[in-house]
């Protein structure tokens, strides 16, 4: 006959054993998963995260995100009922880690015919407007203005604003630099002329350091969407989930209120934004 001790030991194994069985990893996917299965089955909504993009991404030393971009996904992740689990990535690699299934879900780069044919995008959250950040003394009225050999445009090298600079300007003289820091140190130094960025990055790098010098929104307007992209599925359900939860939280300004928020942890207000800049 068991003691009560040898009894109660035994209790004691049985529960420890049920409480590492609920810490196991989840099953394996079964084939073809589809996106919000996956989701759901694992608990987590992966995301791929920019490291110094801010306002959208930031990651402080003890390896936390933040950004309005993190706050959108971490309500998405709450109203399916999951945790958020952001990890890094580049704009180089961002959509090749979405086809390959490193991420469910990332928020860039912006969405062109080539890139959809790889990544599944969904409705804009709202739509970025180019800048430049200039050097002192350079201020270009228009994109045609800089669009000559004789303009000095600093990229780091692979972004999508190397991209938008080919595009909008691509007869100007191109710089890429290995990182943005480089980048904007050519300009603050008047090794360059400029450095095309979005509206948002450009008010958070000139809050931070000022002398790199200063913000010009050339005419026309060149506005990018900022959309969620996810894998290809069959289900797409994941897909009809995200669109609408986009819908609701722009229809109700919520999507708004996000980006002016995360605007002010980095100490731009609305008034420092360009006139007739549209969210």
């Amino acid at each position: 006959m068991l003691s009560r001790r040898e009894f109660g030991g035994g209790l004691t194994a049985v529960a420890a054993v049920r409480r590492r069985g609920t810490e196991r990893p989840p099953p394996p996917p079964p084939a073809n998963e589809p996106n919000l299965a996956r989701v759901l089955r694992t608990k987590k909504l992966r995301v791929g995260g920019l490291l110094g993009d801010e306002p959208y991404f930031y990651r402080n030393p003890t390896g936390r995100w933040s950004g309005f971009l993190v706050a959108m996904a971490s309500d998405l992740a709450a109203a399916l009922g999951v945790e958020l689990a952001v990890a890094e990535t580049n704009w180089a690699e961002m959509v090749t880690d979405l086809h390959t299934g490193k991420f469910d879900l990332t928020y860039g780069p912006s969405p062109t015919a080539q890139r959809a044919m790889f990544a599944d995008y969904a409705a804009p959250l709202f739509h970025d407007t180019y800048a430049m950040l200039a050097r002192k003394g350079f201020a270009p009225k228009s994109w045609a203005e800089i669009n000559v050999p004789e303009s000095l445009v600093a990229v780091d090298s692979g972004s999508a604003r190397e991209e938008v600079v080919q595009r909008i300007a691509g007869n100007t003289a191109i710089t890429g630099f290995k990182t943005r820091d480089e980048a904007l140190q050519a300009v603050q130094s008047g090794r360059a002329d400029c450095f095309v960025s979005t509206v948002f990055f450009a008010l958070a790098a000139l809050n931070k350091n000022p002398h790199i010098g200063e913000l010009v929104v050339p005419t026309p307007q060149w506005r990018v969407a900022v959309c969620p992209a996810m894998p290809y599925d069959d289900d797409r359900r994941f897909r009809g989930v995200v669109d609408a939860w986009t819908e609701d939280n722009r229809g109700t300004g919520q999507i708004q209120k996000w980006i002016l928020a995360g605007l002010a942890t980095f100490g731009i207000n609305e008034g420092d934004l360009p006139p007739g800049l549209a969210l």
